[in-house]
């Protein structure tokens, strides 16, 4: 194999001649080879770094202090950086020490590399130097986090268009379970009637209010610490550079990015961290109480809720023919739980920044890749394999609504409490509707009981208030009709 040799401040090594990164990518290599995932599986953080190369270097041209033809190479270089040229070229462990100084040098030597190619037709940095030229104005310190932000900005908005198929999907289920009476539960017992569709509206507003929650922390992600440098006093940032990379990387991104406030604070602090992947954590949890929601409403098919079916994606078991599973409801489970994993590993990254600088960058871009591309993945298969084929199983539900012992909640409503209780027990203990109990015991007549314990009716509010008030007001006019007709001398009741 070819070799070339390069240096730096620890000697000497031999850089495999195809390669465009180099030595200190290298030594990076070797010293984090870990967790067998590199940082070319981040994509869109290499090219958010790149892009940054790329309007650091116009930038740089533009105040007269970068050669324009050096300028120029550079710029071609980190274009195909972005477009995925140099897939192989970034080799380094995600997990790595130093704040991400291993992942900006590497970035900043294949450019260099590829920089004086482009000039020279050789690699090497005798043209273009990755320190010198690259990172000019530049520290690990201010690019890496801006990267950060704007890498979130894209995972975001990919984010926000899954969420939007799944938003699409819960709505026409709403509309097609509309009326689709079951029994609702709390503490997993029976409680009363509701639809299919309310429920699943629960889901939709659900999904509604995190998508707008994702888009305000989006707005915050083009904020950046760019230009802050090492540690915030933007020490080898040359005049007129902080304008000039700003106006750049707003054209280059299309994104209306601007300086933090505070660029001390810029580089101290990952409470911005915090923020996003708290919008993920709060996503993931109810995507999970959604998930477990299909779970149990779809199982059986004889034994359990069988309240709806879900498709059928493969086989479920490997010694039960027949056998069906919630694959895709579990897959969304698992999902919740790494995401909540993740916050974890953020929130203790996030505290655990010292002074200057918080250097556990490294563990906080891979847990927000992470949890962004479970969740874009993995709402849209969630979508395609399940919710769209969700059917309503409108006999079985039906039936558990009139049977349901929770409808003596109309009787307590109208006779009292007390006598809803007669009715529940009675009920349960004879293996009868309450309505049958309710025309047994004489409360209402048959063609009251159908009007008044329509399950159905009783998930409209304004329905069920308008018959359960009209019925306690006639009963109000018959007691006051028997108090008055039975009252002795002094309008007193007559006892007894």
């Amino acid at each position: 194999m070819t070799t070339r040799l390069e240096k730096d401040s620890l000697g000497e090594m031999p850089i495999p001649e195809k390669a465009y990164y180099g030595i200190q990518t290298t030594r990076a290599t070797q010293n984090f080879a870990v967790s067998g995932h590199a940082i070319d599986e981040l994509p869109v953080f290499i090219g958010a770094i790149a892009v940054i190369k790329k309007a650091a270097a116009l930038a740089n041209r533009d105040i007269g202090v970068l050669d324009d033809r050096l300028a120029g190479a550079i710029c071609q270089a980190a274009d195909e950086i972005i477009e995925g040229r140099f897939g192989d070229a970034f080799p380094i462990d995600i997990f790595q020490g130093g704040g991400s100084t291993s992942t900006n040098m590497n970035v900043n030597e294949v450019i260099a590399n590829r920089a004086n190619e482009i000039l020279t037709g050789q690699k090497g940095y005798d043209t273009v130097h990755p320190n010198t030229h690259v990172n000019m104005g530049q520290s690990t310190n201010d690019v890496i986090p801006s990267a950060m932000s704007l890498s979130c900005h894209r995972y975001i908005t990919d984010l926000l268009g899954s969420l939007t198929v799944l938003e699409r999907s819960l709505s026409a289920k709403v509309e097609e379970f509309a009326d689709a009476v079951k029994v609702a539960r709390t503490c997993i017992q029976d409680a009363v009637p509701i639809t299919l569709g309310q429920e699943f509206g629960g889901y939709l507003a659900f999904v509604r209010r995190q998508r707008e929650k994702l888009a305000k922390a989006r707005d915050t992600c083009v904020e950046l610490p760019l230009g802050a440098t090492a540690v915030g006093t933007g020490l080898g940032a040359f005049q007129g550079y902080h304008a000039a990379v700003f106006q750049h990387l707003a054209e280059l991104t299309g994104l209306p990015v601007c300086q933090k406030q505070d660029l001390f604070d810029g580089l101290q602090n990952a409470d911005s961290y915090l923020d996003v992947s708290g919008a993920l954590k709060s996503l993931a949890t109810g995507l999970g109480k959604m998930a477990r929601d299909l779970r149990l409403m779809s199982s059986g098919p004889r034994s359990g809720f069988n309240e709806i079916g879900i498709p059928a994606v493969q086989p479920g078991s490997s010694i039960m023919p027949g056998k069906i599973n919630p694959v895709m409801p579990e897959l969304i489970n698992q999902i919740c739980y790494q995401v909540c994993g993740n916050d974890v590993a953020i929130t203790m990254a996030a505290e655990g920044g010292e002074l200057d600088l918080n250097v556990w960058e490294p563990v906080i871009i891979k847990c927000l890749s992470e949890s962004f591309r479970l969740l874009t993945n993995g709402i849209l298969r969630f979508v395609d394999y399940c919710v769209d084929g969700i059917t309503a199983n409108r006999a079985a539900c039906r039936d558990h609504a009139e049977n349901c012992l929770a409808i003596s909640t109309v009787i307590a409503a109208v006779f009292g409490y007390d006598t809803g209780t007669v009715v529940a027990k009675e009920a349960y203990r004879t293996g009868r509707t309450v309505r049958d109990v309710a025309i047994a015991l004489e409360l209402l007549s048959p063609e009251d009981a159908d009007a008044l314990l329509n399950p159905l009716m009783l998930t409209d509010q304004a329905q069920s208030g308008a018959v359960l008030a009209m019925r306690k007001r006639q009963l109000v006019v018959v007691a006051k009709e028997v108090v008055l007709g039975d009252a002795g001398d002094g309008g007193f009741p007559a006892e007894g």
